[in-house]
C-alpha cells in the first residue's frame, strides 16, 4: 500500500510514501522503546539543551517546511511560514516552565517523607490533522519529550511529507535516533499500535468522529487519552459592539488557513438591532479577499486540501439553502454554484449564510471551509443559548464595548477558550483544548506539558 500527496492547487500528485509494513512497525516499536528508556534516564537539562536546538533548525529550514506545507494541503505561503515559526514559541516555554514543572514536590505530612514526583509515561502515539501539519505535531511533542517520552507520529495520509521533514528536524536538532519516529499507516492498523503495551499513552486531533473511536480504543485498552476534536466557535457580536474591529475579527478568523482550522469563526451571533450593518460589512471584506495560487504572496485564501473536503462543503452549503438561507457570495446574494471555482485545484469562494435558524445545517454541523453563519438574537440570554446550542465546545469569542458585560456572557459559554474582542487563537503559554464534543484534556501552557506524565507518590512514615 502507498500514501499519495495531491497538490491542492492543482489536484496534481506531488510524491508517493510506502506504508510500514507489520514487520516495519514491529522495528519502530522496538527501537523507539529502546531510546525512550534511555531518553528518560538522561537529566532534564540534558534533553531540554537538546530541544532548545530546534529553535535552530525551525528557523533555518522555515522556507522548505512552509513549502512542503504549501505544497501538500494549500496554505498560502505567507500563513504557512508563521505556522512552522509558531512552532518555536513552544520550545522556548517548555525550556522556561520544565525544570519547575517537573521537579519533585514535598507536602507537608506527619510522615517524614510526602512526595510527589513527576515521571514520564513512555511512547505516546500522536495521530494528527493535515490543516495544520507541522503546529499540532511540535505543540504536543516538545512538552512530551521535554518530559522524557519518546513520539510515534501517525499523520494525516496527505501530509507525510510534512511528517517525514518534522521527523527529520527533531534528528537535525539532536534529538536520538528512534525516539521520534513516523508510522505510516492506515487506519485500520492504528489499534494495533494503540494495543501495543510499549505505547503508554495516545493524543489524537481530528474530527468528532474520529476522536470516538480513538477514544473508544484507549479506553478498550486502558491508555491515555487527549483529544482535540472538531468545532463551531460562534463569535457573539452585541448591539454595543465595535462593528468595524468585530467584522474584521470575524472575517479573519472565519478564513484563516481558508477556513480549515478547528477554531475558525464559523457562526456570527449578532444582536437583530446590527445585524444589517454588520452583515454588509462582513460581505464586502469577504468579496475583498483574494482566492488564488497559495504560493503568491498576496493570495489570502488558497485551496481546500482535498476534492472531497471541497464537495462537501458546497453539499453543505446547498442544504442550508434548501432550509431557507441567504447565501451572500462575491459582494451580492447567489446561488450554490457561485461558491465552486471552476478549473484545476479546490478552490471556493468565501460567502455568509445568513437568515441561518438554531438548529438548522449551519449551525450543527461544523463547516470546514471560508463560508460563514449568521444567526440573529434579540437578547444576552438567547445568544448564549444559541452560542451554547451545539454539540461543540471549543472556541468562542465576545464583542461588547461593555466589558463587565461582555465577561458576565463569556462565563456562561460552554468552550475551552474565550477571548473578549478578539479572534481565538493557540498560545504557547495558555492551555488549549475543547468541552462536549470538541474534545477532552488539553495542550499547551502548564496543563498541556503534564498530560503526558505519571502521577507518582513517595511516603516514607
Amino acid at each position: 500500500m502507498n500514501f499519495t500527496s495531491v497538490n491542492p492547487a492543482t489536484g496534481k500528485p506531488l510524491a508517493i510514501f510506502p506504508a510500514h509494513t507489520t514487520a516495519d512497525v514491529q522495528q519502530i516499536l522496538l527501537r523507539t522503546h529502546t531510546a525512550q528508556e534511555a531518553w528518560a534516564r538522561t537529566s532534564l537539562s540534558d534533553r531540554l539543551a537538546v530541544l532548545a536546538r530546534l529553535t535552530g533548525v525551525l528557523t533555518a529550514r522555515v522556507d522548505e517546511a512552509a513549502a512542503m506545507i504549501t505544497g501538500e494541503m494549500g496554505k498560502p505561503l505567507t500563513q504557512a511560514r508563521a505556522e512552522v515559526l509558531k512552532c518555536a514559541t513552544v520550545v522556548a516555554f517548555a525550556l522556561e516552565q520544565a525544570p519547575a514543572l517537573v521537579a519533585d514536590r514535598d507536602i507537608s505530612t506527619e510522615y517524614v517523607v510526602s512526595r510527589i514526583q513527576f515521571r514520564p509515561m513512555g511512547i505516546v502515539l500522536s495521530v494528527m490533522p493535515w490543516n495544520f501539519p507541522f503546529w499540532q505535531f511540535f505543540r504536543f511533542a516538545v512538552p512530551a519529550l521535554a518530559m522524557g517520552n519518546a513520539v510515534l507520529l501517525k499523520h494525516a495520509p496527505t501530509t507525510w511529507g510534512c511528517a517525514e521533514l518534522a521527523v527529520e528536524f527533531c534528528r537535525e536538532a539532536g534529538l536520538p535516533e528512534g525516539l521520534v519516529h513516523t508510522v505510516r499507516v492506515d487506519v485500520p492498523d492504528v489499534e494495533s499500535i494503540i494495543a501495543d503495551h510499549r505505547v503508554r499513552a495516545i493524543t489524537f486531533t481530528g474530527s468528532t468522529q474520529g476522536g470516538r473511536a480513538v477514544g473508544a480504543l484507549a479506553g478498550r485498552y486502558v491508555k491515555k487519552a487527549v483529544l482535540e476534536l472538531g468545532g463551531s466557535d460562534a463569535y457573539v457580536v452585541l448591539e454595543d459592539a465595535d462593528l468595524d474591529r468585530a467584522a474584521s475579527m470575524c472575517v479573519q478568523q472565519r478564513c484563516v488557513n481558508t477556513g480549515q482550522s478547528c477554531i475558525a469563526a464559523k457562526r456570527f451571533v449578532v444582536h437583530t438591532s446590527v445585524a444589517d450593518a454588520f452583515r454588509d460589512r462582513v460581505v464586502q471584506q469577504l468579496a475583498a479577499l483574494r482566492v488564488g495560487d497559495p504560493l503568491d504572496p498576496s493570495t489570502d485564501l488558497g485551496p481546500l486540501a482535498r476534492a472531497d473536503l471541497k464537495q462537501g462543503l458546497i453539499d453543505q452549503v446547498a442544504r442550508a439553502v434548501e432550509q431557507g438561507a441567504q447565501l451572500w457570495v462575491q459582494g451580492a446574494l447567489g446561488g450554490v454554484s457561485d461558491v465552486d471555482i471552476d478549473g484545476p485545484g479546490f478552490f471556493v469562494r468565501p460567502a455568509l449564510l445568513t437568515n441561518v435558524q438554531p438548529g438548522s445545517v449551519a449551525d450543527q454541523e461544523e463547516l470546514f471551509g471560508p463560508i460563514a453563519a449568521l444567526i440573529t438574537v434579540d437578547s444576552d440570554d438567547e445568544a448564549v443559548a444559541v452560542a451554547n446550542g451545539n454539540s461543540f465546545g471549543l472556541g468562542a469569542a465576545v464583542f461588547s464595548q461593555d466589558r463587565d458585560r461582555a465577561h458576565g456572557i463569556a462565563a456562561r459559554l460552554q468552550a475551552g477558550t474565550i477571548t473578549i474582542n478578539d479572534v481565538v487563537r493557540s498560545d504557547a503559554r495558555l492551555p488549549f483544548g475543547g468541552v462536549k464534543d470538541s474534545g477532552y484534556g488539553r495542550e499547551l501552557g502548564t496543563q498541556g506539558m503534564l498530560e503526558f506524565v505519571n502521577v507518582t507518590t513517595v511516603v516514607e512514615p
